[in-house]
């Protein structure tokens, strides 16, 4: 018999889904006419089962009405809901979220097909051709296109035709040779434009500021051949206009460069800032690549708001000047962030107030004051006087846009842009059973490589300092000074400590894919000078400085994102994320601020934070717990379904699963150490809705997280909650940014 609880939670669940679809089954085809008819559906057909057909679906100038969750037209649905009065609020307030009805229009469907047969031709396939069908019924039309390719045309043979023989010497030593046509690659207009674009740009780098891809022009012969094509590319001379009179390229040399500010007043960088960032060089040839390069190195500048390059040509010379315009933003700013906090259902406020000013020195150099504050009310402590929790947070910056480095040339500093970052912050932390101080001191390097895909984060030293001024009596009588208690963890995390690390942060991302990876060290370089010095350790057998120990250990993580587009609506997101972390030497415990925690808004979705694991262990403790479910690994595996609903919101539906372990076998934590033969057995599994709000800038989302495996069990019930699921159980989760 079903407890009251899943039974509850059966009929809720049985409820939605009757209410979604009697949403999505509303008369759909309630605002078409007589004559009309709904577009129901397209799909494309093809005999050859090679040829990918999704490829072709680009070329819709007609789709039907969208779907949540690619099954249901829910927002088709919504539009229905509406009366035929749009006088009324309601209506138009549904009208607005839902989506209009996409009437079946036969001329769209006609260029639809003619738009598959140009894309097939071009890509090789140069007999394609394609035809439809509609079948409607009952106000609904389903359109069928039947595509079929032909034969792929490959490229026969490539001859280059160079009309205009100055360009002779330097095409046939450099261009010419690495030529993209070959035989035997497929005749596509891309491999075509490909080349076109290779031989413009090669042109454009070598002094040829008037060149473009238009110069040049294909013959095609196909007589004779089955499904092999000759190609002719021809460079022909240039020409101003349709009516002009042919002529040589000319070839283009930089003469004087002038620096213009965008306002007409004095620019407020020093000249030394603006020589390293121009690419461009006086007495040289033109080069569209160091053109783009000035572009790159101005638009890195915090100081510099947009840049205009412009060339003027001296008359009857091959000589151009160079004309660069800058425009500076307004160098302070003052902004103000609130935000909301959910800590183990722990709910407060925080607040942020940022000082920046974007040309601190007149060389770019980006200075930032960071003051915040927060506030937590904390619930289920007893035997403390103050139940809340305070924190203000102090950080400073100072980025310098190049790099600074001993024993560097200016030629290394100018070819490698690289941005230097100095560091401090002051975090004060006071709960009711302790007071945390952490002092923060940070020396970075930050590059990019080409087109900004990849980016580089050096941490070359990285100082905190943790102390503790104030440990709760009834916390330290309880916990830290009870001889039966032997939590080893517990207490090195509530001693002084200091951590001097450094460290090598990797991040590529694109439209599709995203990875980031970290690894620092942290204590080589103190263990080495207390052993050189022969140090003293203290009752620990740890080696200190001023008296703390220092923490010694290596951390690696990775971090994978891969979006698959389903449609222009829905989108399928995997994560995986791995990280592992060992103390040793000085340490045999990592510090707190290094060890990994589960489950929250950015993990396993169905645990509240830091109440996951590590392995199977089970806190029974909540004043202790945020200390002991925490582990030297972490491993995540999320999905989401995402979909967009109307105007600037999104849902996702979302399965999350993982947990954390500890390397060492510590007795505090019973089922928490990593074994290969066990690790898989202790993978929590979680599931839920999420609701997002895109306002552009930053994204809003509250996710409804549930537990479907629960590695922390004592019955079978436990084990499996999916099967049992209790709505108090239920979690929730308030945050800004995407999870992954």
């Amino acid at each position: 018999m079903l407890s009251k609880v899943k039974y509850k939670f059966v009929l809720i669940t049985f409820g939605m889904v009757c209410v979604l679809a009697l949403i999505s089954s509303c008369s759909s085809t309630k605002f078409i006419t007589e004559d009309n008819c709904l577009l129901k559906s397209c799909a494309i057909n093809c005999e050859d089962q090679s040829f990918n057909t999704k490829s072709l679906e680009s070329y819709y100038a007609q789709r039907p009405n969208s779907k949540w969750f690619s099954l249901m037209k829910l927002p088709l649905g919504i539009y229905n809901m509406s009366g035929r009065d749009s006088t009324k609020w309601i209506n138009r307030t549904l009208r607005r979220i839902g989506e209009e009805p996409v009437v079946f229009d036969s001329v769209k469907t006609k260029k639809s097909c003619d738009n598959m047969i140009s894309a097939m031709k071009s890509m090789g396939y140069l007999k394609a051709n394609a035809s439809y069908t509609v079948a409607k019924k009952n106000k609904r039309a389903i359109v069928n296109y039947e595509v079929n390719p032909g034969t792929l045309y490959f490229i026969d043979s490539v001859k280059y035709v160079i009309e205009d023989e100055t360009l002779l010497p330097l095409l046939e030593s450099k261009a010419i040779k690495g030529k993209m046509l070959k035989k035997g690659l497929p005749f596509s207009t891309s491999n075509l434009d490909a080349e076109r674009k290779r031989i413009a740009q090669y042109l454009l780098n070598n002094g040829y500021y008037k060149f473009n891809k238009d110069f040049i022009h294909y013959v095609v012969d196909t007589i004779g051949k089955s499904n092999r094509v000759d190609v002719e590319l021809h460079l022909i001379k240039y020409r101003s206009s349709n009516n002009s009179p042919e002529t040589p390229h000319k070839h283009y040399s930089i003469n004087n460069i002038y620096f213009r500010s965008g306002d007409g007043k004095k620019l407020p960088l020093r000249s030394r800032v603006l020589i390293n960032n121009v690419a461009i060089t006086s007495n040289s040839q033109f080069c569209s690549e160091d053109v783009q390069n000035t572009y790159n190195n101005f638009a890195r500048l915090q100081a510099v708001r947009f840049t205009n390059i412009h060339f003027e040509e001296l008359p009857d010379t091959n000589l151009l000047d160079c004309n660069i315009q800058i425009s500076t933003r307004k160098p302070n700013s003052i902004s103000f962030q609130p935000e909301g906090t959910n800590t183990a259902g722990d709910f407060g406020a925080a607040a942020s107030l940022t000082y920046t000013n974007n040309n601190m020195f007149r060389g770019s150099e980006t200075f930032s004051v960071q003051l915040r504050g927060a506030y937590e009310a904390i619930k289920g402590l007893e035997g403390y006087q103050n139940e809340n929790y305070i924190e203000y947070n102090v950080e400073t910056k100072l980025a310098f846009p190049r790099i600074i480095a001993p024993f560097l040339s200016d030629g290394f500093r100018k070819r490698n842009r690289m941005k230097s970052e100095l560091l401090f912050s002051y975090n004060l932390q006071n709960r009711p059973e302790f007071h945390r101080r952490v002092l923060t001191a940070a020396w970075r390097y930050h590059w990019s490589m080409s087109k900004k895909k990849s980016s580089f984060r050096y941490d070359f030293l990285d100082i905190n300092y943790v102390y503790m001024p104030w440990i709760s009596a009834t916390f330290k009588k309880e916990y830290l000074d009870d001889v039966s208690n032997r939590n080893a963890i517990l207490r090195y995390n509530y001693e002084d400590i200091f951590i001097l690390r450094t460290g090598l942060n990797y991040s590529f991302s694109d439209s599709k894919n995203a990875l980031r990876s970290n690894i620092e060290v942290g204590g080589n370089l103190l263990y080495a000078i207390s052993n050189l010095f022969g140090e003293k350790r203290n009752a620990q057998n740890q080696y200190t400085l001023f008296k703390i120990a220092y923490a010694q250990y290596v951390k690696g993580d990775f971090d994978y994102t891969r979006l698959v587009k389903i449609d222009t609506k829905n989108t399928f997101a995997l994560h995986f994320g791995l990280g592992i972390a060992y103390p040793y030497g000085n340490s045999t415990i990592l510090p707190f601020e290094k060890r990994y925690f589960s489950g929250g808004a950015n993990s396993v979705r169905g645990w509240n934070v830091r109440a996951l694991g590590p392995g199977k262990f089970k806190g029974k403790d909540g004043r202790i717990d945020f200390i002991n479910q925490t582990g030297d690994m972490k491993l995540d595996m999320n999905m989401e379904l995402r979909t967009f609903l109307f105007w600037k919101f999104n849902c996702a539906f979302f399965v999350d699963a993982g947990n954390i372990w500890t390397l060492k076998d510590y007795k505090d934590q019973p089922g928490g150490q990593f074994r290969f033969n066990e690790f898989y057995k202790q993978i929590a599994v979680g599931y839920g809705l999420g609701l997002r709000l895109n306002l552009d800038y930053f994204i809003m989302r509250i996710d409804f997280g549930m537990k479907a495996v629960n590695p922390a069990y004592d019955t079978r019930k436990e084990h499996f909650p999916i099967t049992n699921p209790h709505w108090n159980d239920m979690t929730f989760h308030f945050a800004v940014g995407m999870p992954f």
